[in-house]
């Protein structure tokens, strides 16, 4: 069986690492966060958090990456430290709801959005019902985007490095311009300071002040948003097998493009509020009465361009969501294939996924990958994933960054091209910060949190089987 070969420069890790963060988020979670949290600086404050988190994150998997340079990143590293059934569960997990679920996600927040400018394509729009279930001309569009992107993608390696580059390119320069627009405009208007005033207190709450149980509880719901925002950053160490250089360019690529996007979004977020106050009314006549909170269907940055722009912005930002939604969704299809690929060349996955197409790219792991996604986008459960997949990520994320600890201790002569920034404190504050997110999920959102943990614990007899099986047919 044929190796992929090594194509990808440190300018496509970092492209890779940006370009599967930015999708639509960072234009649209702003506003729910608001309405948790009433407060923009407790708003920027999860920005903040959120960023620290991902940069303690990457620092610490530069080392890992450093000394496993192999296709399928994460799931190696768990295999080495903590054997075959945790890499699994972690592999499983990826497929039923993480990648899949957000690939699925970022499809239909496509098509939405193209909706915006051919309004063909609306979720009013019903081509097919059976029952209680709807097949709408956005879920067609969602899918058919999935489809497009996966038959590029088996095409060879470097169709996918050419629309990564591009794609996220186009949209790094078009979010950095919005928040040029943003400061130049919202200098000549008052908003920030009155915005940045406002004090915790979540909109529909009684009374207000500050209340020091009810700010950490309503901090860990927020960071939902920003967190799903700042995901897929890991992406890169699934296609670790392609990359030139793998032990300097990806701990390299995952510092740069981490704090790329970090800073691009705590920006992107001050534009928001220089240009719109932050609480508004629900029943607005135009975006500025609405402010932030209450923007149309959450289009935070829609909205703050139509202060500048008026109506015009509406097709401004539903072209630059476009352009970042399919950058997203390329990155996250061209490297999810790889760890189904890297997962059934030992037998833990639908042997299929195994194949190398001759173009080098394991095209049967796409096609998986895509038909599951697309299910999920036709089923409408995509949105409730997103929960689930968001805690799931956080709970294997506090373990793969567990394994340095483990290996200082069983492997302190390993070849580690770079070592983790700050260790020990800096991994153990991300474990220690994230555990407590965690936790505040498990109490105030224990529905979402269940069912990614039972999808998780799922996949232990899901892996009993596979191994069963394989020992039958060997």
């Amino acid at each position: 069986m044929s190796e992929p070969k090594r194509t990808l420069n440190l300018f496509d890790t970092v492209m890779l690492v940006s370009g599967s963060m930015i999708g639509s988020g960072i234009f649209i979670v702003s506003a729910d966060m608001m309405r948790v949290l009433g407060s923009p600086f407790w708003v920027l404050f999860c920005w903040i958090l959120s960023g620290l988190i991902t940069l303690f994150a990457a620092l610490s998997y530069g080392e890992l990456a450093g000394m496993m340079p192999n296709a399928g990143g994460q799931f190696i590293y768990l295999q080495r430290a903590y054997g075959k059934l945790t890499a699994f569960v972690y592999g499983w997990t990826v497929f039923t709801v993480i990648q899949t679920g957000v690939i699925a996600a970022v499809a239909v927040a496509f098509a939405r959005f193209v909706g915006a400018l051919i309004p063909f394509f609306d979720e009013k729009n019903i081509v097919m019902t059976i029952g209680s279930f709807h097949i709408s001309t956005t879920q067609l569009l969602g899918v058919g985007s999935i489809l497009f992107l996966t038959f590029l993608n088996s095409r060879g390696i470097n169709n996918g490095k050419i629309i990564q580059r591009v794609f996220t390119s186009a949209k790094i320069i078009a979010l950095f311009a919005v928040i040029v627009i943003g400061f130049v405009a919202g200098s000549q208007l008052d908003y920030w300071s009155a915005n940045i005033a406002l004090p915790f207190s979540p909109v529909g709450s009684e009374g207000g002040g500050f209340n020091s149980s009810m700010l950490i509880s309503a901090i860990g719901v927020a960071l939902i948003g920003s967190l799903f925002s700042s995901d897929a950053w890991n992406n890169v160490t699934f296609i670790a097998g392609e990359i030139k250089e793998p032990k300097k360019n990806i701990p390299l690529g995952l510092l740069i493009g981490v704090l790329l996007v970090t800073i691009l979004y705590i920006l992107a977020n001050v534009a928001y509020f220089m240009l719109l106050p932050a609480l508004g009314d629900p029943n607005g006549s135009d975006v500025v009465s609405r402010g932030v909170a209450f923007a149309q269907n959450d289009r935070v940055g829609t909205a703050a361009m139509s202060a500048v722009f008026g109506n015009v912005a509406s097709y401004l930002m539903a072209l630059l969501i476009i352009v970042s939604t399919f950058g997203c969704n390329n990155g996250l299809i061209l490297s999810g294939a790889r760890l189904f690929h890297t997962m059934a060349s030992q037998n833990l996955f639908f042997k299929t996924a195994a194949y190398l197409n001759k173009y080098n790219v394991p095209s049967k792991a796409l096609w998986i990958q895509a038909a599951w996604a697309s299910i999920l986008c036709l089923s409408g459960s995509y949105g409730s994933l997103l929960d689930y997949c968001t805690f799931a990520s956080l709970i294997f994320y506090i373990i793969t960054i567990s394994t340095l600890f483990y290996f200082r201790k069983k492997e302190p002569l390993a070849e580690r091209p770079y070592k983790a920034f700050g260790y020990p404190v800096i991994p153990a504050l991300y474990i220690i910060i994230t555990l407590a997110i965690c936790i505040d999920l498990l109490i105030f959102k224990p529905q979402n949190t269940a069912w990614g943990l039972l999808i998780m614990f799922i996949g232990i007899p899901v892996y009993f089987i596979f191994t069963h099986l394989n020992k039958k047919n060997n």
